[in-house]
C-alpha cells in the first residue's frame, strides 16, 4: 500500500529545541485565536467561573489529503444536501425505517412519537435547515484513490468553528514557522485550501433568520443556539456565532446560548389563536423583561439519550416541533440521519426489496450523474435484521474472523457508539437477537497510510495517523412544496487520529484537529 506522507514530509522534529519553539508556538495560538476548549472537570478543578481553557488537540503539520478526493468530497456536497432535504420530506420512506429499529432503540421510538404529536395537532412552520456535515475516509484500492463516506450527520455537525482556526493556524506556520526548521519547507510547497467553514455555517443560519420573517407578535426576532450543560466545546459554537454577527450587513441579529435542559423554563408558546400561531418566545434570564421571537432554535445538543433524562426534556423538544422558530434540525430531519438511512441507500438494486435502490426513490431517473456520483461514495453496508441480506451480515458479524473486517454502528450521533472487529461478536451477545436490526454492519474502508504528530494535553504524539474529512452544507428548504430557498457546500473538517484508535470523534477524547496539504 502507497503511502501519501513524503520521506521529507511532515518532518520528524528530532531536535529537542526546534521542537519546542514549534509546540510553544502553537500553544499560544491557539489559546490567542480561540482554537480551543474549556478543560475537562478533572483538570479544571476548583474552576467554577469557568475561566479556563486549553489548547484544542491539533496535529503540528496539515496532513496530506488527495486533492482530487477532496474536490470529489467538495463538489457532492449539494446533491448530498438535497438528497436529505428530500428524505427529511419523505414520511412513509422515514415511517418505514424507524419502525425496523424502533424496538431496540427507545431514543428513535421517542424522536418518532414527537412528530406523531405535532403532526396530529399540525405544524405551523414549514421551512427546514440543515447545518449538514457528510463524512468520508479515502478508501485504497491498488493505486486507486476515492472518497467513501463514513457517515452523514443531520444534527450538531460540529466543528465548523474549529476547523476554520486550525486551517488558519496551519497557514500561519508554513510562513513563519515551517520554512525556519532545519529541515525547512518552503511556503509555496504547500497547497493549503482556504476554509470558510464558520462563515458558510453561519450564513445559512442568517438565511433562515431572514425567512423567517417579520415578527407577528411585535417582539423582536433572534436565534438560540441550544447547547448541553457545562459545554466544553463553547469556543466552536461562538466561532459561528462571531462569524454571524460579522456578516450582519444592518443591524446585528440577537443571538442567545440556552442550556436544552431549560428550554421550558425560559421559553413559552403564543397560543395557536395569535397572528401566525405558536410563536416560540424567549426571555433571557438575565433580563426576563425583555421577550423575542425565536425565528431560528440552532439544536447542538439533543442527539443522543444522555440529552433527554426525563420526561420533562422530551417535552422541551416537543415544545420546539410544534412551535414557528425554524428548528436546526427538525425531528424528522434528524430521522433522516439515522444509520439505517445509510444502509438502505447504499443496498445495491440486486439485494434491495423490490429491486431497486432507495437512493432512486429520491434521485430522478433522468439525473443519471447524480445518481452515480452518490453512489460512487458508498461503501458496503448491510442491515443485520432478518431479510437474507441481514442473516448473511449476522453471519459476518458473529464469525471470529470475519468480523475483524466490520464496524457495527447504532443509530447514534457524537462518537464513542460504535463496535469494531472482534468486539461486535462479544456486543451482539449482549444484545435480544430480536433488537439486532436496531444496528447496521459497515465494511471498514481502507486509507493509505499517513504520519503526523498530534499535540494533546500539552504532549505530543508521533506515528501513524488516518484522517477522515468532512465537508459542511446548509440547505433551507420547504418540507410542503420541496422548494429549496438555499443549498451550499460550508468548509470543510479534518479529524485525525492514530492509527491504532478505533473512534474519531475530538470531543470525546479520540480525534484531532487537522486540516488539508493537497497532494
Amino acid at each position: 500500500m502507497s503511502s501519501l506522507t513524503e520521506a521529507s514530509y511532515p518532518p520528524t522534529l528530532d531536535d529537542a529545541l526546534e521542537r519546542d519553539r514549534l509546540v510553544q508556538t502553537i500553544k499560544d495560538w491557539t489559546i490567542a485565536n480561540g482554537l480551543a476548549v474549556r478543560p475537562p472537570p478533572a483538570v479544571a478543578g476548583n474552576d467554577a467561573e469557568g475561566t479556563l481553557a486549553m489548547s484544542a488537540p491539533v496535529t503540528l503539520f496539515p496532513s496530506p489529503f488527495p486533492k482530487t478526493c477532496f474536490e470529489d468530497a467538495q463538489d457532492i456536497q449539494p446533491r448530498y444536501n438535497e438528497l436529505y432535504a428530500r428524505i427529511s420530506r419523505d414520511e412513509e420512506f422515514l415511517s418505514s425505517l424507524v419502525q425496523e429499529v424502533a424496538g431496540g432503540d427507545d431514543f428513535i421510538a421517542n424522536l418518532w412519537n414527537v412528530h406523531l404529536r405535532v403532526k396530529d395537532e399540525g405544524y405551523v412552520q414549514n421551512l427546514s435547515l440543515g447545518l449538514f456535515r457528510s463524512d468520508y475516509m479515502v478508501h485504497q484500492d491498488g493505486d486507486n484513490l476515492q472518497i467513501k463516506q463514513v457517515e452523514f450527520n443531520t444534527i450538531a455537525s460540529s466543528f465548523g468553528g474549529l476547523s476554520a482556526q486550525t486551517t488558519l493556524l496551519h497557514q500561519y506556520l508554513s510562513k513563519t514557522e515551517y520554512p525556519l526548521l532545519k529541515d525547512g519547507i518552503p511556503t509555496s510547497s504547500l497547497d493549503l485550501p482556504a476554509n470558510n467553514s464558520a462563515e458558510g455555517l453561519a450564513a445559512g443560519l442568517a438565511a433562515a433568520f431572514h425567512a423567517y420573517g417579520e415578527p407577528a407578535l411585535g417582539h423582536p426576532t433572534c436565534i438560540v443556539f441550544l447547547v448541553q450543560d457545562d459545554e466544553r466545546n463553547v469556543f466552536d459554537q461562538r466561532h459561528l456565532e462571531y462569524a454571524l454577527q460579522a456578516s450582519s450587513d444592518s443591524a446585528p441579529i440577537p443571538v442567545f446560548r440556552l442550556p436544552f435542559s431549560q428550554l421550558l423554563t425560559h421559553t413559552t408558546l403564543a397560543p395557536s389563536s395569535s397572528p401566525g400561531g405558536r410563536q416560540l418566545l424567549y426571555r433571557p434570564p438575565h433580563n426576563p423583561f425583555l421577550t423575542f421571537e425565536v425565528a431560528v432554535a440552532y439544536l447542538r445538543a439533543g442527539y443522543g439519550p444522555a440529552d433527554y433524562p426525563s420526561p420533562a426534556t422530551w417535552e422541551a423538544r416537543y415544545q420546539l416541533e410544534r412551535s414557528a422558530a425554524i428548528a436546526c434540525p427538525s425531528v424528522l430531519t434528524q430521522l433522516a440521519g439515522m444509520k439505517k438511512v445509510q444502509q438502505v441507500l447504499a443496498t445495491p438494486d440486486a439485494v434491495a426489496s423490490g429491486g431497486q435502490s432507495a437512493l432512486r426513490r429520491f434521485v430522478p431517473d433522468d439525473n443519471e450523474p447524480a445518481y452515480a456520483a452518490l453512489w460512487k461514495t458508498f461503501t458496503n453496508i448491510y442491515p443485520l435484521d432478518a431479510t437474507a441480506a441481514g442473516l448473511e451480515a449476522r453471519r459476518l458479524a458473529t464469525d471470529p474472523e470475519a468480523c475483524k473486517r466490520y464496524v457495527m454502528k447504532p443509530q447514534r450521533e457524537g462518537g464513542g457508539n460504535n463496535f469494531y472487529r472482534t468486539a461486535i461478536p462479544q456486543r451482539l451477545g449482549e444484545i435480544p437477537k430480536e433488537h439486532w436490526g436496531s444496528y447496521i454492519l459497515m465494511e471498514l474502508i481502507t486509507p493509505p497510510p499517513v504520519v503526523n504528530t498530534i499535540l494533546r494535553n500539552g504532549k505530543l504524539e508521533h506515528g501513524g495517523v488516518i484522517c477522515e474529512l468532512g465537508i459542511y452544507g446548509t440547505c433551507l428548504w420547504d418540507q410542503a412544496t420541496g422548494e429549496v430557498l438555499r443549498n451550499e457546500g460550508a468548509g470543510y473538517l479534518l479529524r485525525t487520529k492514530g492509527d491504532k484508535s478505533e473512534e474519531g470523534g475530538v470531543a470525546a477524547g479520540y480525534g484531532c484537529m487537522d486540516s488539508c496539504r493537497l497532494v
